[in-house]
């Protein structure tokens, strides 16, 4: 049986700020830069807040499922597939899984 929730950050409210950044790689801000997202088989520009070596944040106005595989380009990447990790209001958080093709 199919559910009707939709993994988007919403279920599990973070009150607590995080304490200690467990990342294990250098985040980049790049407020002004743009990157292409193909979401379900259209291609969206949307606003990259931070990017790594291995994935980014970016702000989109819609919500991807947790887990779903999107393709992601930016002017430092070549396009590559990403996975959908996190979804907070308005921003979505991405893993890199390799280049496309």
């Amino acid at each position: 049986m199919a559910s009707n929730f939709i993994l988007d950050g919403s279920i599990i409210p973070r009150r607590v700020k995080r304490m200690f950044d467990q990342r294990s790689e250098p985040r980049i801000d790049c407020p002004a830069d743009k990157a292409i997202l193909s979401f379900r088989g259209q291609d969206h520009v949307v606003q990259l807040v931070n990017q790594s070596a291995s994935g980014a944040m970016i702000r989109f106005e819609r919500t991807p499922n947790i887990g779903e595989t999107l393709r992601f380009r930016s002017q430092e990447r070549a396009s590559e597939r990403a996975q959908v990790r996190w979804v907070r209001d308005g921003k979505i958080g991405l893993t890199f899984l390799g280049k496309v093709g």
